[in-house]
């Protein structure tokens, strides 16, 4: 066997419940791939395919660095179902039960939950107009938007709808529309919620820069402070996606979110395609 380590960019897939991420271990050294390369990388059939992007780096603050991209080469500075897939490797990788992961967002908190699966503290949730960001000071609970949503800031601004029928929405019309609210500055994830109990609920997603997704951890948490606060729910629930369920625990501390994790394959992107 070649012990020489293959020429091109090393990558490893994972993925939470469906939604699923490029990740970048550049804690050795390197740069994260251009805006464009990102989009080229995201395509599912002429790159490898993924809703997300994530690098991790060394960070003097915290046991590692996390920088996210959306899978049209935005930026984003939360994605918390990457975080906990990335939180799951680094334990598994240093056999540590307890990490310390920093974002553009917070350092947020990660431990093994047990039975393979992992809690993050998402931190509190951002309740103000202007960090969410919106464009003006509304009413966060009820925002002046046909439908009636919630606005909640995760580190990436979220506009949550509730509905009698979640599957009901024509979410590749009302998704975009959405996104593009002219009150979201920055674009908004966009949540459709049917609330099935006091502590459960369905959820269903379309994240800024990407689409529709199986799954959102940022989202789940998003939507979960909503209906709390609109007394839906109570500060525990489950969260029904597409692609499973996360248990979402609105502390005082944070918004805690856990759920299952997989590390599918590791590959690397030749200078070839690279240099395309």
């Amino acid at each position: 066997m070649n012990s020489n380590p293959a020429p091109g960019l090393p990558f490893m897939k994972m993925h939470g419940l469906g939604n699923d991420f490029v990740v970048l271990d550049l804690r050795a050294g390197g740069k994260p791939p251009s805006a464009g390369v990102i989009a080229r990388m995201a395509d599912r059939h002429r790159g490898v395919g993924f809703d997300q992007l994530a690098t991790v780096e060394t960070d003097d603050r915290a046991d590692v660095r996390l920088r996210f991209w959306n899978a049209d080469g935005s930026v984003s500075a939360a994605c918390g179902n990457a975080t906990r897939c990335i939180a799951r490797f680094v334990m598994d990788e240093t056999g540590r039960d307890r990490l310390s992961l920093r974002t553009d967002h917070a350092v947020l908190l990660a431990e093994d939950a047990g039975g393979g699966l992992t809690r993050i503290n998402m931190g509190p949730p951002v309740l103000d107009w202007r960090a969410i960001p919106l464009a003006r000071d509304v009413d966060i609970d009820r925002l002046p938007i046909d439908g009636d949503p919630a606005a909640t800031g995760m580190g990436n601004p979220h506009v949550t709808f509730f509905v009698e029928d979640a599957a009901s929405v024509d979410l590749a019309t009302f998704g975009p529309a959405m996104e593009h609210h002219p009150l979201y500055p920055q674009r908004a994830n966009v949540e459709v919620v049917q609330i099935v109990s006091r502590d459960e609920i369905i959820l269903r997603i379309w994240e800024r820069g990407t689409g529709p997704t199986l799954a959102s951890g940022s989202c789940s948490c998003a939507a979960a402070v909503a209906a709390a606060r609109r007394g839906l729910t109570g500060r525990r629930v489950r969260v029904n996606v597409p692609g499973g369920a996360l248990l979402i625990d609105w502390r005082d501390d944070g918004v805690w979110m856990e759920g299952p994790t997989a590390h599918v394959f590791s590959g690397v992107l030749t200078p070839e395609w690279l240099s395309q």
